[in-house]
């Protein structure tokens, strides 16, 4: 007992080998025999030592010494009572804890502040205190800079990250110390010199102990009572000599080599018998706590050429690495393409196979779709899990928020106090207030008392300086970490959102191979096909999913989109329902995968546009699409822009008025058109919605607003469209207003409809010059387009894209004019030219045209095609060949007027015939 009373290093060095990772006692690696050879100055800095820790409850409440260090396996703070201490009494987590010292406390106090708790230490000394808390501004940078899990292989990979680690840390040490510069390890007071030193004396032994942790206590005391009286009874030798409690040979007494990198063989470990009792209560201890090391390894500060080419080797490495990895996906792409040949080659087998193949064939199909389910299964699994992470990192970061705006509040405050103190100073030194004549004796004993009160404030301005200085480089890291987390945020984000869409398109892939089957099999009535059936029935069972955690905003599926639309289009053949499903499968696959890298960086430049006023730059993001938050306020611009010459505030309210006087003509087609307006959109199907309202208001004032056109059908959807984005009834009013009289030509909307039968003649030269095989192919099948783009045009594509398509392009139409329809057209044909071509049949032609518009998903490559691959498109030439259509189309309208006026006078000429067999209408009322 009193010799290890006595020599307190031999204990403590006993304990820190006996909490290193349990390996062979026997043989040691050469590394470990050569960091033991070495002296406590050779070796790598810990981060450890004695600080007092406040805490406690009721009359044992004060400062308790306890012994702190860091793990750098685990990136932990943990404190125990002693050194020698085998279990510790609790631990701090430094991944979210901010750090903050105060200078009218006591000196060398700070505090340890995390989400859970606060923690008040106080150090020997102002340099200890100043040395902790860089030291753990450090480990804290390191921990946010690292890999989230230890790797399989923690050498290679710890030695590829080790250079990046390192330059990382030297980097963010130069930018510390422009704030605070780098304080000098205190000798003795910190690190494993610390631990030799004797345990600090509190006033009183009991307040010492933790009665929190009092069952660590006892243990820790049982092991220390057993490794002490172990050592009493099994050590022959003197008390200087190793205790056999370490179960290693001495080395501490050994000389060191001259040269460390060529050790002398002499110095290497030798074998040691197996652990005695005690080693082995030690090691029991060990293994029952063995997420508690005593020290970690420090960092390394100064690069030497050695790490220099270490780290460039490392780099190879890496690049070999990726070399390895690309190869790897190169051979999984060669068997994905074997697996498609596969699959081709089954497909050719299953139509000219026999019926019982053909079962065969399906059955394997089957098991193929319940494998696809499987791995679904699996990725909502780990969506979940992802979006779970990302909570749990957003309310780190709101936190780590909070915290950092608490700092910046507190640097304000003491820079304000810095600030006056100064001002006192400096008033003092340069005014001095006039001194009345008193004795000599009370002068001195004045100017002495003003002194000292000089060097009280000089070391109070001393103290703020130092705290201010921390604070500003606390503040810059916990910026920096905070950017880190938002970042990896916003990538766990893009991650769910990328296994989103990757989900949306396995689930479409497994219902266009359910459509598949489907339309091979038939009617054949068999067991195989009722299984397709029940299949097809659950897939078309719409259920709205949400988000599965909170905070997460990804984007569901649900049934009706932002402006009320279907989100599965609602097609009147049965056999299409199938193919609905899968449409808005692919649409939100596009919509998810196309948020991050288009829609962010659209929705930030739209932010950042402030007035709008036109130019190349607002034509180039209108034609992208204006995301629905600035949709509304920019369409009302547009529409001033248009009507300006014409509008009038209180015109709107005028024409409701004549309308409530007098009834107009127009006033029974449009109550007919009412309940046909979009049947999709829930808006105005819904019969307490107020929509329905707006647009009968919104008519009847256009139609006295223009007595020429009256009402004509298409108006109600282009005055719904206004009402759905605008949502106020004057503001549609004066952008239907906007539509027919200023965009498009004055006749676009008469009776014979001139102006839309030549922008007919024009889209068909259009599509001979810029799509001569599809216009071949459909002249060949004696396919007439009008009947499918006049609507187009007369309406703006109101009833045949999608809403997200929709808008978009009516986002352009309304600053660009008719030019966008035209443009929109021929991209809609280019984009399902080859669907187009492969049929053979001008009825299937047909059929194909009237709902081939809603299979268009991706909207970004629609706009590409129209506004890129449709060019050169100038104005001019649309304007030539809209004279000489309409040069044609005038005589033609002319000649049919003269027929149809021939027609007339020549049946108003001629008395009505009756047949000798029959009575007219007279003779039988006579009769009668």
């Amino acid at each position: 007992m009193e010799g290890a009373q006595e020599n307190p290093a031999e204990s403590s060095s006993s304990v820190l080998r006996s909490e290193e990772p349990a390996r062979d006692p026997e043989v040691l690696p050469p590394e470990e025999s050569e960091s033991c050879s070495r002296s406590p100055e050779a070796a790598p800095k810990k981060l450890c030592g004695y600080l007092n820790k406040f805490g406690g409850k009721g009359p044992i409440r004060g400062w308790k010494s306890r012994w702190f260090f860091y793990d750098e396996k685990k990136r932990r703070l943990y404190y125990s009572r002693t050194a020698q201490d085998a279990n510790p009494l609790d631990s701090v987590d430094l991944s979210s804890a901010v750090f903050d010292c105060k200078a009218d406390a006591e000196e060398g106090t700070f505090e340890i502040k995390t989400p859970s708790r606060i923690i008040t230490l106080k150090a020997a000394t102002k340099q200890v205190m100043l040395y902790w808390l860089q030291q753990l501004q450090m480990k804290r940078w390191e921990f946010h800079n690292s890999p989230p899990a230890p790797p399989v292989a923690p050498d290679a990979t710890l030695a590829g990250n080790g250079p990046a680690l390192r330059l990382e840390l030297e980097q963010e040490e130069v930018e510390l110390e422009e704030f605070l510069c780098p304080v000098q390890t205190p000798p003795g007071l910190v690190g494993v010199a610390a631990a030799l030193q004797p345990v600090p004396a509190m006033p009183l032994a009991l307040q010492n102990i933790s009665l929190k942790h009092l069952g660590t206590e006892i243990q820790n005391t049982m092991y220390n009572i057993r490794g002490n009286r172990q050592a009493s009874g099994t050590g022959h030798g003197p008390p200087g000599e190793d205790s056999p409690l370490s179960g290693e040979p001495p080395r501490a007494e050994q000389p060191l080599p001259s040269d460390p990198s060529t050790p002398d063989p002499a110095d290497s470990p030798k074998p040691t018998p197996k652990s005695s009792l005690t080693a082995n209560l030690l090691q029991k201890a060990k293994r029952q706590n063995n997420t508690f090391p005593l020290f970690a390894e420090g960092l390394t500060r100064n690069r030497t050429a050695q790490e220099k080419v270490l780290a460039l080797e490392q780099q190879v490495l890496m690049l070999t690495k990726e070399l390895k990895s690309q190869k790897e996906l190169v051979r999984i792409l060669h068997k994905a393409l074997e697996a498609a040949q596969q699959e081709k080659r089954a497909s050719s087998a299953y139509l000219a196979a026999e019926d019982k193949d053909r079962l065969e064939l399906v059955r394997h199909q089957v098991r193929q779709i319940a494998e696809l389910g499987r791995r679904l299964e699996a990725l909502e699994r780990e969506r979940e899990s992802l979006a779970q992470t990302a909570s749990l990192q957003e309310q780190q970061v709101r936190e780590l928020q909070q915290h950092v705006q608490l700092l910046m509040d507190k640097n304000q405050a003491k820079q304000q106090v810095i600030c006056k103190l100064s001002e006192q100073v400096t008033q003092t030194f340069m005014r001095p207030p006039p001194q009345p004549s008193v004795p000599s004796g009370t002068a001195d004993r004045d100017v002495l008392s003003q002194q000292e009160k000089m060097e009280h404030l000089k070391d109070d301005i001393e103290a703020y300086r130092t705290q201010n200085r921390f604070l500003n480089s606390e503040i810059h890291q916990v910026t920096k970490i905070w950017r880190r987390v938002a970042e990896k945020e916003r990538a766990l984000l893009m991650k769910c959102a990328y296994l989103q869409a990757k989900n949306c398109q396995v689930e479409s892939k497994y219902l266009a191979g359910l459509r598949r089957l489907q339309e091979t099999m038939g009617s054949e009535a068999n067991d195989c096909s009722e299984l397709l059936r029940q299949l097809i029935q659950e897939a078309l069972q719409w259920e709205a999913r949400e988000a599965s955690a909170e905070g997460v905003e990804l984007s569901p599926i649900s049934e009706y989109d932002e402006y009320g639309f279907l989100t599965v289009p609602n097609y009147e053949m049965e056999d299409l329902k199938l193919l609905a499903k899968i449409q808005a499968l692919e649409v939100h696959s596009h919509h998810l995968l196309a948020h991050e890298a288009v829609e962010r960086p659209l929705r930030e430049r739209w932010a950042a546009l402030g007035d709008l006023t036109p130019s190349v730059e607002l034509k180039q993001l209108l034609r992208a699409g204006v995301p629905r938050e600035h949709r509304p306020r920019v369409w009302r611009w547009l529409v001033h822009l248009r009507v300006q010459h014409l509008w009038s505030p209180s015109r709107y309210q005028e024409l409701l008025s004549r309308g409530q006087v007098h009834e107009h003509p127009a006033a029974r087609q449009i109550e007919l058109d009412l309940n046909r307006t979009f049947p999709n959109n829930k808006h105005f199907t819904c019969p307490a919605s107020s929509y329905p309202d707006k647009l009968r208001r919104v008519l009847l004032a256009f139609s006295w607003q223009n007595p020429t056109i009256g009402y004509c059908q298409g108006l109600n959807r282009l005055a719904a469209i206004a009402l759905l984005v605008l949502e106020e009834e004057e503001c549609a009013f004066w952008c239907l207003v906007a539509i027919v009289e200023t965009i498009m030509p004055a006749d676009y909307y008469s009776k014979t409809l001139t102006s839309s039968q030549v922008d007919q003649r024009v889209l068909q030269d259009l599509l001979s010059e810029k799509l001569p095989r599809l216009m071949a192919h459909l002249a060949q099948h004696r396919v007439d387009l009008s009947f499918i783009t006049f609507n187009w045009f007369l309406v703006v594509f109101a009833d045949s894209l999608i809403s997200n398509i929709l808008l978009r392009v009516w986002d352009a139409f309304l600053y660009e004019g008719i030019k966008v329809v035209f443009r929109y057209a021929l991209a809609i044909f280019k984009y399902n030219e080859e669907e187009i071509l492969r049929l053979h049949d001008g009825l299937e032609i047909y059929q194909y045209l009237r709902f081939f518009t809603k299979t268009i998903c991706n909207s970004q490559k629609l706009m590409n095609i129209a506004f890129n691959d449709m060019n050169p498109f100038p104005m001019k030439q649309l304007r030539q060949l809209r004279m000489a259509h309409r040069e044609r189309l005038e005589p033609e309208l002319r000649e049919l007027e003269r027929l149809k006026a021939e027609y007339l006078e020549t049946r108003n000429s001629q008395a009505p015939a009756v047949p000798e067999d029959c009575a007219s209408e007279d003779e039988v009322e006579g009769e009668a």
